[in-house]
């Protein structure tokens, strides 16, 4: 197996994985609605999920680890799109917000402040926040 070969590999888990924590907030709350099909369709084709990849995912989530990002500003863009999942509806559940949390840890929030942490980014996007870098900002100098 070849360089090349190991890094696709990698590269394709981790989207996988990615799309597969986003499909599990979609399903928090019971069905996927249209607005959130939609989010997942454009997700799907920026992470380059195949169509077969994307039906298993939405069968079986779970069954794909999250691989957390290794840095900072990874799991930011990671929180970024899992909260635009939540407001993909306009109808945000308790439900949607627990995994969202449990998540947040599992791509390496600290467990101590991730409600604090994921309360900020909900806020963020409810407020019409809709790029990465701004989203990234905001949460970064929230302690400041």
């Amino acid at each position: 197996m070849s360089i090349k070969d190991l890094y696709t590999s990698g590269f394709i888990k981790r989207n996988n994985g990615h799309f597969a924590a986003i499909v599990r907030v979609a399903l928090s709350d019971g069905d996927i609605v249209e607005a959130e099909k939609q989010f997942l369709d454009r997700l799907a084709r920026k992470l380059t999920i195949s169509e077969t990849e994307y039906a298993n995912i939405l069968e079986n989530p779970t069954a794909y680890p999250i691989n957390p990002p290794t840095t900072y500003n990874r799991r930011l863009e990671r929180l970024f799109d899992l909260v635009r999942m939540v407001y993909a509806d306009l109808d945000i559940k308790d439900a949607q917000v627990s995994v969202l949390e449990r998540i947040a840890v599992g791509l390496g929030f600290a467990p101590a402040n991730v409600t604090y942490v994921v309360q900020k980014a909900l806020a963020l996007v409810a407020e019409g926040v809709d790029d990465v870098d701004t989203f990234s900002d905001e949460i970064k100098n929230m302690n400041r």
